[in-house]
């Protein structure tokens, strides 16, 4: 499902812009995370989760376009990896976070922050760039 959300991303991108697929399918895609940590059983749980992985990954392609339409050329390397080892950083943080909440017994924390999180950087971005977006 994280393949097909990757594959259709240029389709939806070219429906309603690529700024807007970006936030537009990981706003629910968060969501799902949120219900699935709260989830009464595991088959919801799993379904929503699904759900999730089919919107999930629309943000990878249309975010990549969407730096190197707003740079310049000469500035398309290095804002790749201006955008690209920021994320890394913050990924490698999760786990240890994770966990720590996990061990403390907050077994849904880590879902619901987390997509929280996500969900506020999505609509910081779609605040910040949507004049650029509709370009």
């Amino acid at each position: 499902m994280t393949a097909f959300s990757q594959l259709a991303a240029p389709w939806v991108a070219k429906r309603i812009g690529l700024l807007n697929t970006m936030v537009f399918t990981h706003i629910p895609a968060n969501i799902f995370l949120i219900l699935a940590a709260l989830a009464p059983g595991l088959p919801l749980a799993l379904g929503l989760l699904l759900l999730r992985a089919l919107l999930s990954q629309m943000d990878v392609p249309t975010r990549s376009a969407f730096v190197m339409a707003v740079v310049t050329p000469p500035e398309r390397a290095a804002a790749a990896s201006f955008t690209a080892v920021p994320r890394s950083l913050a990924s490698a943080a999760g786990p240890t976070l994770g966990g720590a909440m996990f061990t403390a017994g907050w077994l849904a924390a880590p879902l619901v922050s987390c997509g929280l999180m996500k969900i506020a950087y999505d609509l910081m971005l779609w605040r910040a760039f949507r004049r650029l977006g509709s370009q």
